[in-house]
């Protein structure tokens, strides 16, 4: 099966107030938009991240979320969820996210992506919704999707095949980095090989934890 962008999502909204709370901003809401959709360095144009601390800047100007993994929550949960309720930017179809290589690099379109991350699911996911245990349970499942930086802007559109060009030697996934980091942290030195390519902001966190873990071994 050929590997494509079953469709490009941008733009955020309000979450509906809940009772004792207020209203909380957030980009998760994102819908397909036809057309092209141009690639800058930190997004796709016309999409809002609003917490960029958790969900946006350079390692993870873009989210995937493939359709294979979406089907299992569509069973799961016995609703419809169409391209863009994971929160994601490129709803895919033909690609393993979970066995993703931190690190190889797609090319969709005119632009050239890289993978950095796993997604942590969070709370506004859960409210988003309205599936209070959503958090854990998506955890357990561990299909997370992944995160892009974007090495060259371009433009890309739905239908666009996804070609992965290179693809590193280090061997960690997407899915064995999320278990690691979320659940098996004495298993942190296996991400070592794969630092650079996690997004800037997390390298000098997971630095610190490996030199502690270091030290405590030692």
């Amino acid at each position: 099966m050929t590997a494509r962008v079953e469709a490009v999502c941008v733009s955020g909204t309000d979450l509906p107030a809940v009772p004792d709370r207020k209203p909380v901003r957030t980009g998760i809401d994102k819908r397909p938009v036809p057309g092209r959709v141009a690639v800058h360095e930190l997004g796709l144009e016309g999409d809002v991240q609003v917490n960029r601390k958790h969900h946006g800047g350079e390692g993870q100007a873009v989210y995937a979320y493939a359709q294979e993994d979406a089907d299992h929550w569509v069973a799961e949960l016995e609703r419809e969820l169409p391209a863009g309720r994971f929160g994601e930017n490129l709803r895919t179809s033909g690609l393993d996210l979970r066995n993703a290589v931190l690190g190889e690099r797609w090319r969709i379109g005119s632009a050239l992506f890289e993978v950095t991350a796993w997604r942590t699911p969070c709370a506004n996911f859960a409210r988003f919704w309205g599936i209070p245990d959503l958090v854990k349970r998506f955890a357990a499942h561990g299909a997370t999707g992944a995160y892009l930086r974007v090495l060259q802007t371009g433009e890309i559109g739905a239908g666009d095949a996804v070609e992965i060009v290179s693809r590193p030697e280090h061997g960690v996934t997407v899915g064995t980095a999320f278990r690691i980091v979320m659940t098996q942290k004495r298993r942190l030195p296996e991400l070592a090989p794969a630092l650079a390519y996690l997004p800037l902001k997390d390298q000098p966190k997971i630095a610190a934890k490996l030199v502690a873990l270091g030290a405590a071994n030692s």
